[in-house]
């Protein structure tokens, strides 16, 4: 640019009054350990710890967030194999209607139907195997009520106390967990006494 009497401001020289650069003088910090090789130090060592931290909570989260893919793969269709328990059931009850001396006498037609019955009850337990679901029968064992949920005591002194003697409605389970306990009825390992009759 040139100013009203026609001089270039460029044109001026160090020599004609511009004023030299003066770089501004190192102010010591506040802190006399700021800047210094231990603070560096102590620095570095807080950073080194965030960092080391971080990757542990990534690490963490990475093996939590695979663990509940695993249980989603497994228990992902608890609800679905519940409901499916009824029909299980629905068709273990047809087998248990029909006694044995029955089906030995039985005429071809009936013997057909049971055997039919039974064979889509091995099929649909055989299904829920592959999934994961795994029909229990507790009978004779030590009661666990992890596993079984008693529904009423035998008094039986033949059997120790505490042993399953009937199965009510068998139990299943589901990878480690207990999709439906099986009801049982305990013997108290007492001496027998006379009691109605049971349902066997």
């Amino acid at each position: 640019m040139t100013d009203p009497k026609g001089q270039n401001d460029n044109s001026a020289s160090p020599e004609q009054g511009a004023e030299p650069v003066v770089s501004k003088p190192y102010i010591m910090p506040d802190d006399p350990e700021e800047g210094s090789a231990e603070a560096l130090a102590k620095e570095l060592a807080e950073a080194r710890d965030k960092t080391l931290r971080t990757l542990a909570e990534m690490e963490n989260l990475r093996q939590r967030t695979r663990r509940e893919v695993a249980d989603s793969k497994v228990y992902g269709i608890t609800g679905f194999a519940r409901d499916v328990l009824d029909i299980a059931d629905s068709l273990q009850r047809a087998l248990d209607a029909v006694p044995a001396e029955t089906r030995e006498l039985a005429d071809p037609m009936l013997k057909t139907l049971i055997e039919g019955v039974e064979l889509t009850e091995r099929s649909l337990l055989n299904t829920l195997e592959k999934n994961g679901v795994k029909k229990f029968d507790p009978l004779g064992e030590k009661f666990n009520p992890n596993f079984q949920q008693a529904m009423y005591e035998v008094p039986d002194a033949s059997v120790p106390a505490g042993t399953v003697v009937q199965v009510v409605q068998a139990g299943y389970t589901i990878g480690e967990r207990v999709l439906r306990p099986a009801l049982v009825a305990v013997s108290k390992g007492g001496a027998k006494t006379p009691a109605p009759e049971q349902q066997q």
